[in-house]
């Protein structure tokens, strides 16, 4: 049975959450404070973290932020804040996908299960053999899970890695936000196509010499993203 980790200060929408994905073979453990969620979602073995927003001790951003330095797993923010900047916050933090309250719990727990069979799959497919790239001062290398510039390692979350070497093994290649999200995110549409943007923008801070004039991932206007090489 798969562990769920629930952040959630709110009783009534904890047990909403709780209560579906328990009848969803979901093994949930709920805690209400921020700080002590942080330190049971780093020790603790769990298939995905729904992490509230707003939370005493800690807030979910901070906490979200604290995960990634430390691990991959799926983070699914659930919010009340409906301001893009909020959304585009979380996501750029690396949660991998947020849920506005209120909300459907069948749709919740669709998205726990997707996330979590998309991780299955990045990591049953994670030995298999890919070639180092080079372009430049850029090189990308599938196989180590790194990324240097001008020989110097570059700190990518996982979904950046992700997006950056779909790209680069697709050279000279237009995508489509769209065609990004379903190929990188690997469910159907269920999130919000503006994550693509904000990791694009988050990866050419970390790899190109001048951020606003991209000589790796390119805007194709009206179309979409590049990997020039």
């Amino acid at each position: 049975m798969k562990k769920i980790l629930l952040i959630e200060d709110d009783p009534k929408i904890a047990e909403i959450e709780r209560d579906y994905l328990e009848a969803n073979d979901f093994a949930v453990r709920w805690l209400t404070d921020g700080k002590e969620g942080l330190t049971t979602a780093l020790e603790g073995d769990w298939a995905l973290i729904l992490l509230d927003v707003m939370l005493p001790g800690m807030d979910g951003f901070q906490i979200c932020r604290e995960i990634r330095k430390r691990k991959e797993i799926p983070v699914l923010m659930v919010t009340a804040r409906q301001e893009e900047i909020d959304i585009l916050r979380g996501l750029g933090l690396g949660a991998n996908d947020y849920i506005m309250k209120p909300f459907n719990p069948n749709e919740l727990v669709a998205r726990v299960r997707a996330h979590i069979q998309r991780y299955e799959r990045i990591m049953e497919h994670s030995g298999q053999s890919s070639p180092i790239i080079r372009s430049g001062i850029l090189e990308i290398q599938p196989d180590a899970y790194r990324v240097l510039v001008r020989g110097e390692e570059v700190n990518l979350t996982h979904r950046e890695f992700e997006v950056l070497t779909f790209l680069a093994q697709n050279p000279n290649i237009v995508f489509s936000r769209e065609a990004l999200f379903e190929k990188i995110w690997g469910y159907d549409a269920l999130g919000e196509t503006a994550t693509v943007m904000v990791h694009i923008n988050r990866i050419r801070e970390k790899i190109e010499p001048d951020p606003a004039h991209p000589v790796y991932l390119e805007t194709v206007r009206g179309a979409g993203y590049r990997f020039r090489k």
